[in-house]
């Protein structure tokens, strides 16, 4: 779990995102070790990779902030709309047994795995403004629902989206890295109460969400996530984007087999 923690916490400040594409599986191999029904680790992975996401979504916007690299009103502006996706994601999980949640997550996994191998989008510019009204309110509902569903913080999508409206990739990373704490307060909420009465719980569960695990993972985090955020001012990202990338497809295929064949 330091291993998953440590890797994350550079992840989510390289890439602008939370570190859930690391966390889920990590906590699918680990969370066996703390006992409870094989039909909940599912659930409980995810709920736990979102509360891990909370300190590393605060500790790289802070980073980034201190560059002045944050757009914050991107941040206010989609905020509500962002929260209210998160609610209806976590209602959809409730109502998901685990193995369907594990191939969701699976096959998510792949979708972004296509977005870091292929960035087809990477470069291009369709408008100049960040989208308002019902197109702002439909993709950051969405935005949020998605990464409910998968315990991440949704920061692939948010960049790809400010990125297209001509925000340069260093501001929408930095932006992005704000998006993982909007999605994963609510989030982890949701999940303690959809799971508040469950049985076969993982020991040191509240909810579906374990504390010895969040807290874990967490505490290596705070230490990497700057590491991530010095790293995507400095570098190139595109053979690290590449290297991500078939992680993705390696964990999505896993997640999928996972889900249908235990």
């Amino acid at each position: 779990m330091l291993a998953a923690g440590l890797a994350a916490g550079f992840a989510g400040g390289l890439f602008g995102i939370g570190g859930g594409f690391v966390v889920v599986p990590a906590l699918f191999a680990v969370l066996p070790l703390l006992g409870g029904a094989p039909e909940e680790l599912a659930h409980v992975a995810i709920g736990t990779s979102l509360a891990t996401i909370v300190a590393t979504s605060i500790r790289s916007v802070h980073a980034h902030a201190r560059r002045g690299a944050v757009d914050f009103e991107i941040l206010k502006s989609w905020a509500p709309w962002i929260v209210a996706g998160v609610g209806a994601g976590v209602l959809l999980a409730a109502r998901v047994p685990g193995p369907g949640l594990a191939i969701i997550f699976g096959t998510g996994v792949l979708v972004m795995a296509l977005h870091f191998l292929f960035p087809l989008l990477g470069g291009r510019q369709l408008a100049t403004e960040m989208p308002g009204g019902a197109a702002r309110a439909g993709i950051a509902g969405g935005l949020g629902a998605f990464s409910s569903l998968l315990g991440i913080g949704g920061g692939t999508i948010a960049i790809i989206v400010m990125t297209l409206c001509g925000k340069s990739i260093h501001r929408a990373i930095a932006t992005a890295s704000g998006v993982g704490a909007i999605i994963a307060v609510p989030g982890v909420i949701g999940f303690v109460a959809i799971g508040t009465g469950a049985h076969g719980l993982p020991y040191g569960s509240l909810g579906y969400v374990n504390l010895p695990a969040a807290a874990v993972v967490t505490a290596a985090t705070l230490l990497t996530a700057p590491w991530g955020v010095a790293a995507a001012h400095a570098l190139s990202p595109v053979m690290l984007r590449r290297s991500f990338g078939i992680y993705l497809v390696a964990i999505g295929i896993l997640m999928i087999r996972n889900g249908l064949y235990g």
